[in-house]
């Protein structure tokens, strides 16, 4: 009886799990080694080839060599890469934080309104568009903003080609109305775990609808509020969807950093300064993640 207990005891000890080392051990070993050959190795793969001449053509392909940081100075200095990266900042601004996140929230705290039963049946809709295929999305949209029968064109009664005389405008849209899905749904789970209690008691002291907004909603969403912020933001500085709308012209005006690091890598075979840039990506994102996770941590 006493060694029944005792051993009870040790199982319930931090750090006596019941499966024991090994078997946690074998739980975590394919997913360790799916994360280490399709992220970690890609990651430190593309950092070395940063720091060579690597081309995919050429002698440099059969014998690279390692030049250092000039791949990392020469993207520092050069124009091009320059106007991406701030056209990549205005997109993720505008498109992910203020038209994914303010109107998805919008939107959620609209259908919080409503029957149950529409707002089951919204959500069903928002999340079977969500689930569609990019490639299918980007053909709809370029059905709609065609020039010559196009729906948007149609419908306002004019002729003009939208992806030349907007483009940027274009993408945000189509990124916009492409992600606000997720971040709706994201406030929706928030807005609904809220107890009720708390709105009943506010409408009944005379809060009105803007003031339970402020003092209870947001309050109690900020957490969702900041997942759903490095989520999309990540998922927006990253998205290759508008090559598919506009092959990154014209003229440049749509050459997000990924469809940058695709041409110089890829169209003109400069896998070693596409990769120097795909590893400043990365820090980016990483710098980007830091900076949302530390807001979040402040204001919790």
């Amino acid at each position: 009886m006493t060694s029944q207990v005792k051993s009870g005891s040790r199982a319930a000890k931090p750090g006596n799990s019941v499966l024991g080392r090994l078997s946690a051990i074998s739980f975590m070993t394919p997913a360790s080694i799916f994360i280490g050959v399709f992220l970690f190795i890609p990651a430190v793969w593309t950092l070395y080839l940063g720091f060579t001449n690597y081309k995919l053509t050429g002698i440099t392909a059969a014998h690279p060599k390692i030049v250092g940081f000039a791949n990392f100075q020469k993207a520092l200095h050069d124009p091009q890469f320059i106007s991406s990266f701030k056209l990549t900042l205005l997109y993720v601004l505008f498109s992910a934080i203020l038209g994914q996140a303010i109107l998805g929230f919008l939107l959620a705290w609209v259908l919080s309104t409503v029957k149950p039963r529409i707002r089951s049946m919204v959500e069903l809709i928002v999340i079977c568009a969500w689930i569609v295929p990019g490639s299918i999305v980007t053909f709809l949209w370029v059905a709609f903003l065609n020039y010559d029968n196009g729906t948007l064109n149609r419908l306002t009664g004019q002729h003009i080609f939208w992806l030349l005389h907007d483009p940027f405008l274009s993408i945000v849209v189509f990124n916009t109305w492409r992600g606000t899905a997720f971040s709706m749904l994201l406030f929706s789970a928030a807005i609904t775990s809220i107890p009720k209690s708390h709105l009943e008691v506010a409408r009944v002291a005379g809060a009105t609808k803007m003031q339970q907004l402020r003092q209870i909603v947001l309050p109690s969403a900020r957490s969702f509020i900041f997942t759903n912020l490095l989520l999309i933001t990540l998922w927006t500085f990253n998205d290759f969807g508008p090559f598919l709308l506009t092959g990154g012209g014209p003229g440049g005006k749509t050459e997000l950093l990924p469809i940058f690091v695709y041409n110089k890598a890829l169209k003109y075979l400069d896998f070693s300064y596409g990769s120097a840039i795909a590893a400043i990506m990365l820090l980016m994102n990483l710098v980007l993640a830091l900076i949302v996770i530390r807001a979040g941590r402040k204001n919790k």
